[in-house]
């Protein structure tokens, strides 16, 4: 039986500028940096994978570990569990750095989404866990 999600990844083309987002602005914590591969940071109970698009389509190099090539092309999307205090915190950070919100709304359930991309096009949500009677 699956438990959950353990870890969910977007993908980027330029990693300087998704750690700065994720890092500096969200105020994730960093795990791990490879490189110019990926980053990696602590998201609650899981794993938020931020990938170079371009780097993990590459095969693994023979001393790495066997983690085959993936990736996608377009915008990704990912939905970050919030209470409304937090995404009312959230979106004043996010209208003081000068990044737009595209929505910002309660569903049947009165659940409340606020919408917003990173610097790559995904797609982020922040909600409240009502939203999926979580």
């Amino acid at each position: 039986m699956i438990d959950g999600i353990l870890e969910t990844a977007l993908y980027v083309d330029d990693l300087d500028a998704a750690e700065a987002f994720y890092g500096e602005l969200l105020g994730l914590e960093r795990v791990l940096r490879a490189g110019d591969r990926h980053v990696f940071y602590r998201c609650g109970p899981g794993i938020l994978l931020i990938f170079n698009r371009a780097e993990t389509l590459k095969p693994p190099p023979d001393d790495a570990l066997p983690v085959p090539p993936h990736g996608t092309a377009g915008p990704g999307h990912v939905c970050f569990r919030m209470e409304g205090p937090a995404i009312d915190r959230m979106a004043e950070k996010l209208n003081k750095a000068g990044i737009v919100i595209e929505s910002d709304f309660r569903w049947p359930t009165g659940a409340r989404s606020l919408y917003f991309r990173d610097p790559a096009g995904n797609s982020l949500e922040c909600a409240e866990p009502r939203l999926w009677n979580l």
